[in-house]
């Protein structure tokens, strides 16, 4: 009987018999996940819908399009809504609505527009809350915050996210960087928020009207 190894996988010495065959990583290779147009195309078509709908709501408050309230009948709305300083605060609501909504269709300085149009979410979110969430609602209930708690998470989502290559920001550091940027801008948004509703905000708001101005 032969000393010699039966099968083409023994080694003698701890040496390979076959020097030539080596075991291979059957493991598939993968794409690399890297940036691309469509990613770019999404978040136009986003900038687009949330910064078309805030504004037209700035145009309806500043310049009272569309049956709108104009600064005036804004802030009349405010005030029955238990705010104060409500000139200001109309002013700054509409012209926020209309600047930030421009620049974030722009994709110019994104993260901050965004940022200030979350911050005015915020606020009516807050209003709304008593009257739930469903903005379709039976007869002679109030509509909830459905339709700005969605125009707020997307608002949030474009501060973190950046604008895309198509856009004004393109090359710029908060458009390479977005993480760190959207953050800082995030935590802007949501303070700035809740400064507005814990200093000018003095009473508990009544359910808001069905038609409420812009």
């Amino acid at each position: 009987m032969t000393d010699q190894p039966t099968s083409i996988f023994s080694e003698s010495g701890g040496a390979n018999r076959y020097p030539d065959f080596e075991p291979t990583d059957t493991k598939p290779t993968r794409r690399p996940l890297v940036w691309n147009p469509a990613t770019d195309l999404g978040l136009l078509l986003l900038r687009l819908g949330v910064g078309g709908t805030f504004l037209a709501h700035g145009l309806q408050k500043v310049f009272g399009l569309w049956g709108g309230p104009g600064i005036n009948g804004f802030a009349d709305f405010l005030q029955a809504q238990g705010y104060t300083q409500t000139i200001a605060l109309a002013w700054l609501t509409g012209l926020g609505e209309l600047v930030g909504g421009s620049f974030v269709i722009l994709g110019l300085v994104t993260p901050l527009a965004a940022a200030g149009l979350l911050g005015i979410a915020i606020n009516v979110v807050l209003l709304k809350l008593g009257n739930g969430f469903f903005v379709t609602v039976p007869p002679g209930a109030q509509p909830g915050f459905e339709l700005e708690f969605v125009l707020g998470m997307a608002a949030a989502a474009l501060v973190l996210t950046g604008p895309g290559r198509i856009a004004l920001d393109n090359g710029r550091a908060w458009h390479r960087r977005p993480a760190s940027w959207g953050v800082l801008c995030l935590v802007i948004g949501v303070a700035a928020a809740v400064l507005i509703w814990v200093l000018l905000h003095a009473v508990p708001p009544p359910p808001l009207i069905a038609n409420t101005p812009g």
